[in-house]
């Protein structure tokens, strides 16, 4: 955590209310499509709470446990039949392994070589982690997810790899199941979302420019809309919530889906050159202002109106006193509204 006194500009932007949701934490989103959404709920979910590697053996105790009390493996799990195996938390934890059934362990399921291997947060983010069959996550390796055409391996309850023929892909990929393929989609989603400052580095089929590439974007968003949020999805979104204080906004609120990666409407910038911030007094001092924008408005975190400010042609500078804490300021202009997140952190 940072304890050095910080300014932070962040589009930010999000609304919504739902039975789990916390109150206001999607309250910036309304209105808003395309990158400046993304941006928007990369501020909400950022800087979540890192977990240890170890951790999450326990932690898959609240995020993963089914009914009956065992693991809960999508790459094992047969819904609404029986599978050929159970794990049962702790005594069938990996180890070595040489088959099916030998013991479960923890799957990337957004591979950990993309983004170089063993680097916080991604390494440990519960929202791409699962637990799952060590010999069948071995047999998917670091594989992008596809569609495949000829099955080279089948595990027990019909997961593939494979030759893809989902079209624009030809590689080698993995399958999952048909009834977890929205769960993996709606994983990858949050992803390149959390972490879209990071993921041009990153090495990929799935990733091109910073983004999906056009096959796999395609792929997952058919995924998400054949296979919709499940019970355990939301519950699972709940648990990491207690966990790691952040959500999966495209669980909460599917349709950011689509109106991000099916949107093409570009950000709109913030005729700001650089705020001067006077940490005495806690000032911000804002330049070039007009004539994009014409009023400015200041928000506590919770969503409480605290200054409204008139900007015209006159006056292209101005100098807001808060003190140190979180507030939104929202830059409305004659066609356009801008919202960012402004953040003060102490010692």
């Amino acid at each position: 955590m940072i304890k050095k006194p910080l300014f932070i500009l962040l589009a930010f932007i999000s609304f919504s209310l739902n039975a789990q949701i916390p109150n206001n934490y999607y309250l910036f989103a309304e209105g808003q499509t395309g990158q400046a959404l993304r941006l928007a709920l990369k501020a909400i979910i950022d800087d979540h709470d890192v977990q240890s590697y170890s951790d999450l053996w326990n932690h898959f105790l609240d995020t993963d446990q089914k009914v009956s009390g065992h693991v809960w493996d999508m790459y094992s799990d047969v819904p609404g039949g029986t599978p050929d195996y159970t794990f049962t938390f702790g005594s069938d934890q990996c180890g070595n392994y040489g088959a099916e059934g030998d013991c479960y362990n923890r799957e990337h399921s957004f591979p950990k070589s993309w983004f170089g291997g063993e680097i916080p947060p991604m390494y440990t983010d519960l929202f791409h982690l699962v637990p799952s069959d060590g010999y069948v996550n071995g047999q998917r390796s670091n594989l992008p997810y596809g569609e495949v055409g000829s099955a080279s391996w089948t595990s027990s309850n019909g997961s593939k790899r494979g030759g893809c023929s989902y079209p624009g892909y030809t590689g080698t990929v993995f399958e999952p199941i048909d009834e977890y393929k929205g769960d993996f989609a709606r994983g990858y989603f949050y992803m390149l979302t959390r972490y879209m400052n990071e993921i041009d580095s990153w090495n990929s089929p799935m990733l091109s420019g910073g983004d999906f590439s056009d096959w796999a974007k395609n792929l997952l968003l058919d995924w998400a809309a054949q296979d919709t949020v499940s019970d355990k999805e939301i519950d699972r979104n709940n648990e990491i919530y207690l966990i790691q204080d952040n959500r999966n906004p495209f669980i909460d609120h599917p349709e950011y889906i689509q109106e991000i990666w099916s949107n093409t409407s570009s950000i709109t910038e913030i005729v700001v050159q650089q705020p001067i911030v006077n940490y005495k007094d806690g000032s911000l001092r804002l330049f070039n202002l007009s004539p994009l924008y014409t009023d400015l408005k200041v928000y506590s975190i919770s969503g409480q109106l605290l200054y409204t400010y008139s900007i015209n042609e006159n006056l292209n500078r101005l100098s807001v006193d808060l003190t140190n804490g979180l507030y939104i300021i929202d830059f409305i202009g004659k066609n356009s509204r801008t919202t960012v997140k402004l953040v003060a952190l102490n010692e």
